[in-house]
């Protein structure tokens, strides 16, 4: 049986800013992270804008929290939320926060609550600006949540090269092989958790169902410049899957 993840988290959602069909596959993305024990949605429920939002709130028990626009063109459910973040934070409850919206005007908290040495898991569309998606620890694009799950997770995956990589240009690439030097041992090899960790803190946004796949090694099978083995990282250990790049295994290979 799988060992439940205790980590606290606190979840706050711009209503205004996040789509209510999104509810269940946000809320399943974030109990990778850890607990939700606060589940709160901030906007103002008299109105008509947030009536798609009443069956979620009931079927996830989320809190509604009711924020009248006391003035035009000011955001108070911004406003409300952040300050309801703060206090939260000061209590000292919660391991974590996550903050549901696209909106920048969140990025000042974000950083906030990193000064205090919580992480903070963002959660927007691909619109997102990017200052708001480097504030964050980790910054999840709500479009990746319907990428369906690849099976299988003994055998290795097949080469499969989706639109989305082919679209990706070198950037990604070398993003990736740059990880992969980091984290490798002499002979080139790096342990693919550890890459994947080396990625997520230098792109908070990097998510391998982005260009098609649910899985890191699903991404490096798919690309040609990399090749994936599994094997045992040590005596009496289990295996894991290790990448290496191919300029780099060719290199070993010369100096043997």
């Amino acid at each position: 049986m799988a060992a439940v993840n205790t980590t606290k988290l606190a979840v706050l959602i711009d209503a205004d800013n996040a789509q209510p069909s999104m509810s269940g596959p946000l809320l399943a993305e974030v109990a990778k992270y850890g607990t939700a024990c606060v589940k709160r949605a901030y906007g103002d429920w008299t109105g008509t804008g947030l009536r798609g939002w009443k069956d979620e709130l009931l079927k996830h028990a989320i809190q509604p929290i009711q924020q009248f626009a006391y003035t035009l063109g000011k955001n108070a459910t911004d406003m409300a939320m952040i300050i309801d973040a703060m206090d939260l934070l000061y209590s000292n409850k919660y391991d974590g926060f996550c903050l549901i919206s696209s909106d920048s005007d969140f990025t000042r908290l974000a950083v906030r609550i990193r000064e205090s040495g919580l992480p903070v898991y963002g959660f927007g569309a691909r619109k997102t600006p990017a200052a708001f998606v480097v504030a964050c620890n980790r910054f999840v694009y709500v479009e990746n949540l319907a990428v369906h799950e690849e099976h299988g997770t003994q055998a290795l995956p097949q080469r499969r090269e989706t639109a989305a990589l082919k679209n990706a240009g070198p950037g990604l690439a070398n993003q990736l092989e740059t990880a992969v030097e980091a984290a490798s041992e002499e002979d080139g090899w790096a342990l693919l958790s550890e890459v994947g960790q080396l990625m997520t803190k230098r792109h908070p946004d990097f998510d391998p169902r982005s260009y098609g796949h649910s899985k890191l090694s699903g991404l490096f099978a798919a690309m040609a410049i990399f090749e994936v083995t599994r094997r045992s990282p040590g005596k009496g250990r289990s295996e894991a899957v290790y990448v290496r790049s191919k300029r780099r295994a060719q290199e070993h290979s010369s100096k043997q």
